[in-house]
């Protein structure tokens, strides 16, 4: 079945299964590491129980998170020199050093603290375990500025030149750091990361509120994430269009097809595509269910100014629209249902029954996975639509590949479906039913583990009334 495409289209489409499976991750790490940090927090300024409890509870399901992260991480790197060579060759003088410093700035802290943080509390004192989990949590915010910052670059390059072989050349590294996209999409990621956390933290509080409405661990974490979504889904949507009109002015080619305009409409009046059927054959949008002229105040322009679409793109410049149109409106779609849930819960709360109504306990279950999809499809979203680029505007994904061949791809890339899957599919099993296990529980794990390592001969015990030499 693989032997229909290309090397080009595997070796992307290996790529693509590597990051979503990495993503998953650290969306969730980056924010469980913000609220472990809240948690210890809490509990040294209370010394409430309750906030020391959830906190070994969340640390030992971020210690499986983070480990599936740094695993899953690691193959993207190779994937560099293997199917992107070329890419990395030209890319390499701008891209290596970004990646570089999130290795020694960004990860090097979290890992490094990490120990500290999961088992040094009784050893080290209060606030220097403190101070270790604040370093792992700054760590895991790092590590996403860093990545975002490469990404970014790749979207919207700065600072370089190009030399006589074609390699990007840094020209001025603040630039490059700092490119034009790079705020809108840090604010926009690590929003997203907190809006995953707190969902999957209020579905498990959920769980355990059905079980038990009394369970004060339960009723304190819901109340904590429903929180969450109440006060940052709105300051995501808020990023999330900010985000939008930087993309529709240096990439407008992406919010083309986003939108779906394949047609241009120069006396403006642009239609507001909810719904359609992207016809890239035919260069046109089937099946439409649209407003007319709100596509004009989304792009917060007038009403009579001219819209632009792909009519006015070349062919081969245009991304896959079916593909961006559809990713965009699941992102855009879960994120107002995220709001909704934020609304209904922050209505409960006032009228006294968070704890007590169960089809919001329900709701909040369903909910749990959503900002996971969410996620994956605003990376979607962005990835896809700058293609056929590697880096917007100047270096083509067609001209990155290395010289592979596609069987060689192919077989790599049923490789990794497998192991992935089986890899990381018992450990979010492992996850899941760590989750379900009360937040009082002593030990999370599925069974005791042994108290001395397998095959290690117990010392013989001694007599303590002996006395040598008698």
């Amino acid at each position: 079945m693989l032997d229909v495409f290309s090397a080009e289209m595997l070796a992307r489409i290996q790529f693509a299964f590597t990051v979503s499976f990495h993503i998953i991750f650290p969306a969730f790490s980056i924010g469980l590491a913000s609220y472990l940090a809240v948690l210890k927090a809490l509990w040294m300024r209370t010394r409430d129980e309750t906030y020391l409890t959830l906190f070994n509870y969340w640390k030992k399901i971020f210690a499986v998170a983070f480990g599936m992260g740094v695993v899953s991480g690691i193959v993207m790197s190779y994937q560099f020199g293997t199917n992107w060579s070329v890419f990395s060759d030209l890319a390499g003088p701008v891209v290596g050093p970004l990646m570089a410093y999130e290795v020694l700035s960004a990860f090097f802290l979290e890992a490094g603290f990490l120990g500290i943080m999961l088992f040094g509390r009784e050893r080290v004192g209060e606030k220097l375990h403190m101070f270790a989990t604040a370093m792992v949590a700054f760590g895991t915010l790092m590590s996403a500025t860093w990545i975002l910052s490469v990404n970014s670059w790749m979207q919207t390059p700065a600072g370089f030149s190009i030399n006589e072989v074609g390699q990007f050349v840094p020209e001025d590294w603040w630039q490059i750091v700092f490119n034009p996209s790079f705020p809108y999409r840090l604010a926009h990621m690590v929003l997203a990361a907190f809006l995953t956390t707190a969902l999957v933290v209020g579905a498990v509080g959920a769980v355990h509120l059905l079980r038990d409405k009394t369970d004060q661990h339960a009723r304190r974490m819901f109340s904590m994430a429903m929180w969450m979504a109440f006060i940052v889904t709105p300051i995501q949507i808020f990023a999330g269009h900010e985000h939008g009109l930087n993309t529709l002015e240096l990439q407008p080619v992406k919010i083309m097809a986003m939108e779906g305009h394949y047609e241009s409409h120069p006396e403006g009046w642009a239609p507001l595509y909810l719904f359609g059927i992207p016809n890239d054959a035919e260069q046109r949008l089937d099946y439409t269910l649209s407003i007319p002229g709100l596509g004009n105040l989304i792009f917060e322009k007038p009403l009579d100014k001219p819209v632009m679409g792909l009519d006015t793109v070349p062919d081969e410049d245009q991304p896959p629209v079916g593909i961006v149109f559809w990713s965009f409106r699941v992102m855009v779609g879960l994120g107002f249902v995220m709001l909704g849930l934020g609304v209904w819960s922050a209505w409960s709360r006032w009228r006294g029954t968070l704890f007590d109504a169960p089809w919001l306990l329900r709701a909040s279950i369903l909910m749990g996975p959503t900002g996971f999809v969410a996620v994956l499809a605003g990376w979607i979203t962005t990835e896809v639509g700058r293609q056929p680029y590697t880096v917007y505007g100047f270096l083509r994904t067609s001209d990155s590949l290395a010289p592979v061949d596609a069987p060689a791809v192919a077989t790599s890339l049923v490789a990794f479906i497998i192991v992935y899957f089986a890899v990381f599919g018992a450990g979010t099993v492992y996850i899941l039913r760590m989750m379900n296990k009360p937040p009082a529980t002593p030990k999370l794990g599925l069974r005791d583990g042994p108290i001395r390592t397998a095959g290690i001969t117990p010392a013989p015990q001694v007599d303590p009334d002996f006395i040598p030499g008698e």
